[in-house]
């Protein structure tokens, strides 16, 4: 058996082939170094700059809270926003958010600080300062109800809708019972008592409103919905006052005698 000798054209293409190998290798090796090289350099360059700005970072963190600290909330929020802005993923951030959060509040910018708890504790639900983010959240809704001039100048604010303030009784609510050991608690419960006097007074305002122009099942119920929701309330007494006469006009004997039974048992004074 004859075995056949390779063709000249395949001889070549084979040399061929083996040849470009050769030199891509060839010239591949003088780029691999370079790029080596160049690596190392930029290494040591990169590491000097990191280094300046990890403590251009610290320099700035520590104006911003000092900026807070003296009150201009304005500066300290520019630099933490840009801080945060450009390093949105770090350890930092965190440390960071809080800053603000509470600088938000601080500066009145009520908006703002309830975002930043809600990114705050949607983004960290396990964080060992959401306590914090929630105590921000409910005084920031508490104190836009009433206003500063309000308060000054001694209004009836029993009588105006209350803004928001179901929002702080919710967070603040929400604190309390989530974490009761929480440096925040305490004073968390003294609000949450402010809010159901204001809450309950205003529930009684409409009740009363409904029950002097004659429609007793809207007061009745009105009054009913204040007693139950804002329990413990010095306007407990006054809910079931309007109760009474409510459905006395209804005729509804039962109900109005039921009312009066706990009025004269827990405000005997009131009766």
């Amino acid at each position: 058996m004859t075995v056949a000798a390779p063709q000249k054209d395949d001889s070549m293409q084979l040399y061929s082939l083996l040849n470009s190998v050769f030199i891509r290798r060839a010239r591949l090796l003088p780029i691999i170094i370079l790029v080596l090289f160049s690596g190392s350099l930029t290494a040591c360059a990169g590491k000097g700059e990191a280094q300046t700005e990890v403590q251009n970072i610290t320099e700035a963190f520590e104006l911003a809270e000092l900026s807070i600290s003296r009150g201009n909330y304005r500066k300290g929020i520019q630099i933490f926003e840009a801080i945060l802005a450009r390093y949105p993923f770090s350890d930092l951030s965190r440390q960071i958010e809080l800053k603000l959060l509470h600088a938000y509040y601080k500066s009145g910018q009520i908006e703002q600080a309830i975002e930043t708890a809600d990114t705050f504790m949607r983004e960290n639900p396990t964080h060992p300062r959401v306590d914090y983010a929630l105590y921000i959240k409910g005084l920031a809704y508490y104190e836009s109800d009433p206003g500063i001039l309000e308060r000054w100048f001694k209004r009836d604010v029993t009588k105006r809708p209350p803004i928001d303030i179901d929002l702080a009784y919710a967070s603040l609510r929400r604190l309390v019972e989530r974490y009761p050991t929480s440096e925040y608690a305490a004073d968390a419960e003294q609000r949450i008592l402010a809010i159901k006097e204001r809450m309950s007074a205003y529930e009684n305002h409409v009740a009363d409103y409904y029950l002097r122009r004659g429609a007793y099942v809207a007061a009745a119920n009105r009054a009913k919905n204040a007693l139950e929701q804002y329990n413990g309330a010095s306007g407990n007494a006054e809910s079931l006052k309007i109760m009474v006469e409510a459905y006395n006009e209804l005729g509804m004997t039962d109900l109005r005698d039921d009312a009066q039974r706990v009025l004269d048992l827990n405000f005997p004074n009131d009766s």
